[in-house]
This record gives structure tokens, sequence and C-alpha cells, in this order.
């Protein structure tokens, strides 16, 4: 067992606010808060509700957010949160450093509102001892602060106005209760740190790295040429020290070195920066090292920002027990109680037959099982098979069972060594038809590029997950009986009591439990889609 955490150990663990901010979406309706009145409360400023809903009519870009300045205002029988009879607050400056501060980290010019920031600072000149009565200009600057704020945090810690399916993304996106957050930041006067907003430490780690890119891409990124032959220690090489500047500026190199031989240190660097791309970490500097060397800054920085936007759609998870796989990264973790318990290769869809973005719960293990062969493959290999062959079926174990939809057979392949699904598969009911399973063919997992399946995920491991899954049950379901289970002649099902959520992810860029950030290939075009998408609604520079 592991004793490191994966970076998917803090995927869902949402941090909250200080003063522990509810992000649950409300259902009841919100009425105002009577109690709160210009003599109970420390604030004299109200704002006539006939006002809030001009000013939302008028001002399209906040007009998606009218339920939510309702419900905040309501909240406080309104009671302007942003100014009080001392002129503008505080948190309306830190709010407006914060904006500004997200504009440049996330190269987002759609954060900036340039009307709002001349208007807060025309404020700064009110003095202490000024008597402030609500007046329109008043008015509107908070408005328009309220709903900035709702721009802000529903993008920054919700995710842009995307229409996630189209992206083939079919987990449930998170929510959030923005008008609770707005009142407990004011009622508490809480920092505006990111660090306590609900994102998952797995956001913020990644987050960091923003600057880091940032600086890189000013600096020039030039492509290296590729050598005549593959370089191996000892090599010498005119390129070696452009590739020892490189992995240095990387983090992969521990120190500076300009020498054009392939040492050691270079071995090691070498060794972590193919650890990182998901290659085989051989320390042979080839055309696959230098081709993901030689991608630049800018396009780094993209493929950043396209997997904080995954991040910030996650959904609040609060269980003891779960299995996440990482598409890209061809790797499935299982932990308990949120911590890791073990990790393993797997092989997914190949490009043609992806794996899809989902989530279920893991409530089947089917020892010895019949492959049920989907339509799709009957039409396009087995019966082209059986007209090249009419012993096709008996030389694939398989038979005729029934028929399906269209006149189609129903065929089947038998249990045993032969059976693609292996000597046992784990479902977790969904749409998708796709479910874990063992395979035949374990030579697969020898490789770096595992995108070779239907569309099920094939596991590297699936004997250990069937004794971890039926631990609680070992006189039942010890390693000596579950061998028996997976070598019987017919299928035998077993039900969880406790089905475990599972869930099948697309990340190409994260942080690793050793802190290093990691890319993976984009092996569906996912990130691709999204970045047409997502550069153009937020504005996003490409540097």
């Amino acid at each position: 067992m592991k004793k490191n955490l994966s970076w998917f150990s803090t995927l869902f663990i949402i941090l909250i606010f200080s003063c522990n901010i509810s992000i649950k979406h409300k259902q009841q309706k919100v009425e105002a808060d009577k109690s709160i009145t210009k003599q109970t409360s420390f604030n004299n400023l109200f704002i006539d509700s006939n006002k809030i809903n001009s000013f939302v009519a008028s001002h399209p870009e906040y007009q998606k957010f009218q339920q939510q300045y309702s419900d905040f205002y309501k909240q406080r029988n309104f009671e302007s949160a942003w100014f009080d009879s001392s002129g503008i607050t505080e948190q309306a400056y830190n709010f407006m450093n914060l904006l500004s501060n997200a504009v440049n980290t996330y190269n987002d010019s759609s954060l900036y509102n340039n009307e709002l920031s001349k208007e807060v600072n025309a404020f700064k000149k009110d003095t202490a001892d000024t008597i402030i009565t609500t007046t329109p200009d008043i008015t509107q600057t908070e408005l328009m602060l309220t709903g900035q704020f709702f721009i802000y945090a529903s993008k920054i810690y919700k995710g842009s106005d995307i229409n996630v399916e189209e992206l083939g993304w079919f987990i449930p996106r998170k929510k959030l209760d923005l008008s609770t957050m707005l009142d407990s930041l004011i009622a508490h006067k809480s920092n505006l740190k990111n660090s306590e907003f609900p994102v998952s430490d797995s956001y913020k780690k990644l987050l960091d790295f923003l600057p880091v890119y940032n600086k890189l891409n000013s600096e020039g990124w030039d492509t290296i040429a590729y050598p005549a032959k593959a370089l191996h220690k000892k090599s010498s090489s005119e390129i070696i020290p452009l590739i020892k500047q490189r992995l240095y500026a990387l983090g992969d190199l521990a120190e500076q070195d300009s020498t054009n031989v392939f040492d050691t240190a270079l071995v090691n660097a070498a060794k972590s920066f193919q650890a990182r791309m998901g290659q085989k970490p051989d320390a042979v500097i080839g055309k696959s090292f230098l081709k993901q060397l030689n991608i630049s800054p800018s396009e780094r920085l993209q493929q950043i920002l396209i997997n904080l936007e995954r991040l910030r759609w996650l959904p609040e998870r609060n269980d003891s027990a779960s299995i996440i796989v990482n598409i890209p990264e061809y790797k499935m973790y299982v932990y308990n109680e949120g911590k890791l318990q073990f990790d393993m290769d797997v092989v997914v869809g190949a490009s043609a037959t992806g794996t899809v973005i989902f989530t279920g719960n893991l409530k089947y293990i089917v020892f010895s099982p019949y492959w049920n062969i989907p339509p799709s493959i009957i039409k396009k290999e087995i019966l082209p098979g059986i007209q090249r062959n009419k012993n096709y079926l008996a030389d694939h174990h398989m038979e005729i069972y029934g028929k399906n939809s269209g006149g189609l057979p129903a065929i089947r392949q038998l249990p045993g060594p032969d059976n693609a699904l292996g000597r046992v598969k784990f479902l977790f009911p969904n749409n998708f038809d796709i479910y874990f399973h063992d395979t035949n063919n374990h030579g697969a997992f020898n490789s770096s590029k595992r995108n070779l399946s239907h569309g099920c995920i094939r596991l590297s491991q699936p004997k250990e997950l069937a004794q971890y899954l039926l631990r609680d049950d070992t006189i039942h379901y010890n390693s000596v009986k579950i061998d028996s289970l997976m070598n019987l002649q017919k299928e035998k099902w077993v039900t969880l009591k406790n089905p475990v959520p599972v869930m099948i992810s697309y990340y190409t860029a994260f942080v690793d439990s050793t802190g290093k950030l990691n890319f993976r290939n984009d092996i569906y075009g996912h990130d691709s889609a999204m970045a047409v998408k997502l550069f153009a609604i937020n504005n996003i520079a490409k540097k």
C-alpha cells in the first residue's frame, strides 16, 4: 500500500469560509428579516427594493443573478452591505483588490469592471466623519459591487457558463449559494483569501503553477531540434546544454549546468520529466521526449486553465469510500475514509470509442462473467468474422443465445481464460454501458499509452479490487474463495451491501502527491473542444 496520497485524495475536500458558510443550494423561499431595522442595526443605510429591481433590469450582465440579489438583500432586510454611515467599507476595497488579482492570475479580462473600479475609487475621498445618506450614486455602486461578486464567485468557484455535456462531461456540476456566501462574508468580515473559498486542495495546488508558467512564458521558449538519434547516458551533443537549461527551468534538474555531456544528473532529471509527462521513465531523450519538452509555456498555461475549470465543476462529496479513474492518466485510485488504499494502471477507451466522463455507484461484482457482446461489435466485427470463418464462434468460445433488436443475433463469449472481460467484472449501472473488468490481455499494461478498449475500463489488478470490496466478509470471500469464483464455468453475481461511489474523470494537468506538476496528452480532444468555448467566453489572453 502506498503511503503518499495521490492528487485525487483532495478532489472532493471542499474548503469553506472560516465563518462556516453553507454552500448547499437553497430550496425554500427567502423571507425578509424584519428584525433588522435602522434602530437595531449598526448601519443606517437601507436600499429600496424597487431600486434593486430597476438596477438589475438595466444591467444585462447581472440579470441572471436576479434571484441572488433578491435573496441576499431580503436576508438583510435591504440593509446596505458595502456602505455604512462612515462611507464605503474596507470589504469593498478588499474585494476590488481580489478582482484585480484574479484578472492577472487567470488572464481573464471578463472579471474586470472599469466603471465599478472608477466608482469605488471615487469614494476613497470620503472621510470617516462624513455623514452618508442613500443617494443614487451610492445605491448604484452598492448594487454593482454585489453583482460583481456574484460574477466573480460564480465563475471562479463554480465555473463558466458552459454546457458541459456538449464537452462530454456528465458529472453533475457543483451548486453554490452565492447570496449566502456574500452575506456571511459581509457579516463576519471574512478575509477574501483564496483558501477560504469552496475549492478543493487539488484546485489550489494547480493554481499555484499559473504564475510559474506566466514567468516561463515571459522568458521565451525556443524549439529544441530533434537529435539524429536518441541520446543516452554518456552521450554528447550540442543540444544537451539547451535540454539541461530547459529541465532546470521546469524544476526537474536540481542545478544549472551548461556542459554538453549526458551525466547522471541529467539522467535523473530526464526520468523526473518523463514521469511527470506520463512517459516511461527510461532517461532516453528522443523525439517523444523533446516533443513534450518543446511544448510552450503558453500552451501549458491554457492546459492548466482548462483543468482548473474542470476542478471548479466538481460537486462536494462526503463519501468515506470512493473509486476514481483519471482517463488521460490511465489510473484508478481507491479510497476509504478519505485515504488512498491503492491505485492501479487501467486501459481506457480508444479515441473512436472513448470512455465517458460520469459518476455512478458500484453495486455488483460478477465473477466468471459472460461477455454479452454489444450489437455494434457484433455488426462490425463478429458477423464479418463469421463470414470469413464458419467456425469463428467456436474458435472464440462464443455462442448465440437469442436475438437483439433489429434482427441481429445476440452473441456472448463464455466464461474462461479467453473471455475478453477476463475473470471478473464490476458493475456500476449507467446509461453508457461502461464498467470495470479484468482482461485476457495483460500485456497492454506494459505500454505508456493505454487507450485501447471499446469504452469499458480494463483493470491491471482486478482480484485486488474484488478482495478490497469484499473485505468485510472474509469467511465467504477470502483470497482462495475469490480465486475459485474467478474460475467457474458460469457467472456468479455478488451484490455489495454498501455501493461504492465511482467517478470517471478527465484531467490532463494536475499536481501529484509529491507536489510535482503533471501533464498528460489530450487523448480524446476534450481540451481542444473546451478551449474554443472557455477562452472565447472568458476573454482569456492567449499568451
